[in-house]
């Protein structure tokens, strides 16, 4: 049921405008960690010539049949778990993450596994949501994230994610945090990009 429910609530105007950010800037072989049902597929740019896609369910890969085969871009599907990702080091030009980084279970891990596959210059894009800088907002999330990690397969609502990702040894370069629709527990996000640097 869940990944029916979340091609649904996740396939809005408002959820693919920021897709639209999100993919910009994409192109040659990009890792997508959290495929699902390929929402993002229609907003890869032309330069996105294949795409190596990370995504842990049968149904959310069977949902997004269509759009892979309607698309020009080549897929393979790389894996099913981002903590353990069966590719070289920097065999990637980009990666990217969109309403995924909440819920795999060691973060941390699975950000130094993209981290280590990204070619050096390379950058993870994002669209996320997560920890709000608003107190009282912050509490409710803390609050409410082991009924919501239950609910919606381990989606938590209080991970600071650029603070994450910066601490992965990829540097934020470009961050838009607001909130967008919806009970603002479950809507402050995270937009932006972060890149490995050619030293690392």
């Amino acid at each position: 049921m869940l990944p029916r429910a979340v091609d649904r609530v996740l396939d809005t105007p408002e959820v693919n405008q920021r897709r639209v950010r999100a993919c910009r800037g994409l192109a040659g072989t990009v890792l997508e960690v959290g495929f699902g049902s390929g929402l993002n597929v229609a907003f890869y740019p032309a330069e996105v010539r294949r795409v190596l896609a990370v995504e842990p369910s049968e149904v959310a890969w069977r949902l997004a049949e269509h759009r892979r085969t309607t698309s020009t871009v080549s897929f393979t599907r790389a894996g099913l778990d981002g903590e353990r990702l069966g590719l070289p080091d920097a065999s990637v030009d980009a990666a990217l993450s969109t309403y995924t980084l909440c819920s795999i279970p060691d973060l941390p891990t699975a950000l130094a596994e993209i981290r280590r596959v990204l070619r050096p210059g390379g950058a993870l894009h994002f669209l996320e949501h997560g920890r709000s800088p608003d107190r009282s907002v912050a509490s409710w999330q803390r609050r409410l994230t082991p009924l919501q990690s239950l609910l919606a397969g381990g989606c938590h609502l209080d991970r600071a994610i650029d603070a994450l990702i910066g601490a992965a040894g990829l540097k934020v370069v470009d961050l838009t945090c607001e909130y967008g629709n919806g009970p603002r527990p479950a809507s402050y996000l995270y937009l932006g990009r972060a890149s490995k640097q050619a030293d690392g």
